[in-house]
């Protein structure tokens, strides 16, 4: 992670796992192909920024039972395809508080229901968020570094969640889209000012952009003996 610049979320599938002994061998040409494939694919079923149940609050779920459960399968679905770590109902226009998430390569996906922030603590960061309905997009966003989540499984169970550290910052990002709020909401004015102006035009926006000093990575010559920048994550 660079100097004291904030965070990015990590997307599940852009952890690197490697060998104790020697370096797992790279994706084919074939499987890459099929991979952004899924992902198109799985993001043209994302509503984007402009379609208006993005800023509608979901209702309550009131049903539980086999169908709803597999609704959460397909939303898992989505979400892998779509090579992201959080979904909330209302991205895909079903207005209905639910949400799947999978927070790191080593935890379960899940499916919970009705979440609200039951605690939220005092501690918090500021790190770089993407959201899969704002193509392109990274903003700043502080959020509080634990939170208490109270929900349903999709049997109707109580469930309630202790979270910390990137698991409360995807929880939190989630509910706020079923409270129709987005991440533009949240960042900086400045940041959300250039965000719009980079969507209306059809750009791609981060943080850094805004330094004075920026240049584009085309226009930046790589130093052989530094690491090459990571590719900017949408969520």
């Amino acid at each position: 992670m660079p100097g004291n610049r904030p965070s990015r979320l990590r997307d599940v599938s852009d952890t690197e796992h490697e060998s104790a002994t020697a370096p797992a061998p790279g994706p084919t040409l074939e499987a890459e192909e099929e991979l952004h494939e899924r992902r198109r694919q799985a993001l043209a079923l994302v509503r984007k920024f402009g379609d208006p149940v993005l800023k509608s609050r979901a209702s309550e779920v009131t049903e539980f039972g086999p169908e709803l459960g597999a609704e959460a399968e397909r939303m898992i679905a989505v979400m892998h395809d779509a090579l992201g770590i959080g979904l909330a109902a209302t991205q895909l226009g079903v207005m209905r508080r639910m949400l799947v998430f999978q927070a790191g390569p080593d935890s379960d996906p899940r499916g919970i229901v009705n979440p609200t922030v039951e605690w939220s603590s005092e501690d918090a960061l500021t790190a770089e968020e993407g959201c899969l309905s704002l193509p392109g997009i990274v903003v700043d966003v502080e959020r509080p570094l634990h939170a208490r989540v109270a929900a349903l499984d999709t049997a109707g169970e109580p469930l309630l969640i202790e979270a910390s550290g990137l698991e409360a910052r995807v929880l939190q990002h989630e509910i706020d889209h079923l409270d129709g709020a987005l991440i533009l909401d949240r960042t900086l004015r400045e940041q959300r000012r250039a965000a719009m102006g980079a969507l209306r035009a059809g750009e791609s926006f981060s943080p850094e952009m805004l330094d004075p000093d920026y240049r584009p990575p085309d226009d930046q010559a790589e130093d052989e003996d530094q690491e090459p920048s990571a590719r900017p994550i949408e969520r």
